[in-house]
């Protein structure tokens, strides 16, 4: 870095950020002589990358070190949970950067400092924090997008971090107010997409900020909704239980596949023990044969207020 280099500086996923790279999705901040949590470099991975790769390989995990190479893209170094180091194959620093910035280098950034990073969409309910999770493509962030329609509040789209209170309560910890959104998403809000950023190389899938419904702070985590798509004409929804509850959450943590090689599985174990003390777990299957997300708002917000009710 030399004297001249620009340095922004956001918060996002619970901690500040200084970067190189300017990170437009995030929230800018006033970093003043403080320190940030993390730190956003350009540098050159290649020698590095030579040394520790093999000729196949796309991904290299050790304890408190991941990287990774994206073809004709970059290499990407995260270590010891506060640094991300971007070489790009070109010259161009470009959105598809950012893309991997703010989903795989934060989801090492997270596991490396003992967050618990889950995929998908996070809202708020009632002063709670909800995730829905699922595999690509099962509807997670037009499902949280139905909850903002009906005036619910985003936490987090795509990662989700996960930490705990004191009294050992899980706690999800707000990210960044945008959301990802195919376009048949945003024709079924009535929403414009020449108004919205294409995502790289997903030609039909936009980057939609979230200005006056994003939640800036932590709140506990009080369930979590596992999306699936089916065949079947009807909704169902179903309360996951027993092992089963901590089969869903690794299958559902972001780049879990990283989990082994880092040394983290243990850890992956106590911290899952500890949600599952603490929230309900359910499977929520929906129909592809027809748009869906407003009557699985409501059953979800149904679930919701007879568990309370039982609780009472």
């Amino acid at each position: 870095m030399t004297s001249t280099t620009r340095i922004f500086a956001y918060r996002a996923f619970g901690y500040t950020i200084s970067s190189e790279i300017p990170l437009p999705e995030l929230p800018s901040i006033k970093l003043e002589n403080r320190l940030a949590d993390i730190t956003v470099k350009k540098t050159d991975l290649t020698n590095l990358w030579s040394e520790l790769s093999s000729e196949d390989n796309y991904f290299v995990v050790k304890e408190n070190l991941v990287m990774f190479r994206v073809p004709e893209k970059a290499i990407f170094l995260i270590q010891n949970g506060n640094e991300i180091c971007v070489s790009p194959i070109t010259d161009l620093y470009d959105k598809y950067h950012r893309l991997f910035i703010l989903g795989t280098c934060m989801g090492a950034i997270l596991m490396q400092r003992k967050v618990l990073p889950l995929h998908g969409s996070a809202v708020a309910i009632d002063g709670r924090a909800y995730a829905i999770v699922g595999d690509s493509g099962a509807g997670k962030s037009t499902l949280a997008s139905a909850f903002l329609s009906k005036g619910y509040q985003l936490l987090s789209d795509d990662v989700i971090p996960v930490t705990f209170s004191s009294g050992n309560v899980p706690i999800v910890i707000p990210a960044y107010p945008q959301q990802k959104l195919w376009m048949e998403s945003l024709e079924q809000f009535g929403m414009d997409s020449d108004e919205y950023e294409l995502i790289v190389e997903r030609e039909t899938k936009f980057a939609v900020p979230i200005t006056n419904q994003f939640v800036n702070q932590p709140l506990p985590l009080a369930g979590i909704f596992e999306l699936k798509k089916t065949e079947e004409d009807d909704i169902s929804l179903i309360q996951i239980t027993n092992m089963q509850r901590f089969y869903t959450l690794f299958t559902h943590t972001y780049r879990n596949f990283f989990l082994a090689e880092a040394g983290l599985m243990d850890w992956h174990f106590a911290t899952s023990a500890k949600m599952v003390n603490h929230l309900s777990i359910y499977k929520l299957k929906r129909p592809i044969s027809r748009f869906t997300a407003h009557e699985l708002v409501d059953v979800i917000l149904s679930t919701i207020t007879n568990k309370e009710a039982n609780i009472q």
